[in-house]
């Protein structure tokens, strides 16, 4: 990796080196890796799966917006043309963007200050946002058809995959029970944000907690936004009622907008998880990536198969919050 650290040293004028790049986490679109030389740090996102350069502009733009409100993140850093993303390499080679590197801990959703520092930086982030008139990405607004759910589970039963048996339980309940719920949002209510707002993607440093991966920045409903964050952030389907009525709590005294009114408001959460179940089935069984990344896609299919959200547990989460 030294001559591809040197050419994004090159790329983003950063002096010279020696360089080292040092493998951090991989995550479903990207690989994260430490740049490291002359005594300073940042963090390269390497884009596996190609670049919308239209969806980086969107990310860069409510990224800076976000700092003007005081919520930290790292900063995306322009290449010396000025552009948030480059190519570095030869044609046929990964995207990278350049972000400051970030020291701290993984955040603890239990802690009530970070539940507290969390609430109000959502509301922060949907006032900011209030008044979009773009739709949101089908994403978070449509979920695979039961032709959809039959067509990769015959891949997988195909490639003698031994999760198969699994996925055809999970399409034959649990995706149509989650399903039913899914629908376009209403045009009143939709805000930009973030929209992968989970502790996963919060670390506490010196400074305190710094908000990362701004990649799907976007149009969304602020009601199904809040609700998704307080689903992930209270336990998932191990739900921690006190640390969801915290939350709750926090971002209306911060003047957040929305109101969780039933199942209906975990649409986003709902349809998130079955697409992303779905893209990773079938890129577990995708001839044209490589070996490594249909491992990973296999892993996280098995994963968020076995953690799909139980809509007992949902029940439980709005009856807390409408008390």
């Amino acid at each position: 990796m030294r001559d591809t650290a040197d050419r994004i040293a090159e790329v983003y004028a950063l002096g010279p080196g020696p360089w080292t790049m040092t493998p951090v986490t991989r995550g479903a679109l990207g690989q994260i890796w430490k740049l490291s030389g002359n005594g300073h740090a940042w963090a390269v996102k390497e884009l596996l799966f190609g670049c919308d350069e239209t969806q980086v502009g969107r990310e860069a733009a409510l990224r800076d917006a976000a700092a003007d409100l005081g919520i930290a993140s790292p900063r995306l850093h322009p290449d010396r043309h000025g552009a948030h993303v480059t190519l570095p390499g030869s044609p046929g080679g990964s995207y990278v963007k350049l972000y400051d590197w970030v020291e701290g801990a993984k955040a603890d959703a239990s802690d009530p200050e970070i539940l507290d520092w969390f609430g109000r930086t959502m509301a922060l982030l949907h006032r900011a946002g209030e008044g979009t008139v773009e739709a949101p990405s089908d994403w978070y607004e449509r979920c695979p058809d039961d032709a959809e759910w039959e067509d990769v589970l015959k891949k997988v039963r195909d490639a003698g995959l031994p999760w198969s048996q699994e996925l055809a339980r999970f399409a034959a309940t649990s995706a149509p029970q989650l399903a039913h719920w899914v629908t376009p949002s209403a045009p009143s209510g939709l805000v930009t944000s973030h929209l992968d707002l989970q502790p996963q993607n919060v670390l506490v440093g010196p400074d305190g907690p710094v908000l990362l991966d701004w990649d799907n920045a976007g149009p969304v409903s602020a009601e199904r936004e809040f609700a998704r964050a307080l689903y992930v952030w209270s336990g998932g389907n191990d739900v921690n009622i006190a640390s969801a009525r915290r939350l709750a709590r926090a971002y209306r005294e911060a003047g957040g907008p929305a109101v969780i009114t039933g199942p209906e408001s975990f649409s986003m959460l709902f349809a998130t998880d079955l697409n992303y179940i779905h893209v990773q089935a079938e890129t577990a069984v995708d001839p044209a990536v490589t070996d490594a990344h249909r491992e990973f896609a296999g892993r996280q299919a098995v994963t968020f198969l076995r953690d799909a959200p139980d809509l007992a547990a949902i029940a439980l989460l709005v009856a807390a919050l409408d008390t």
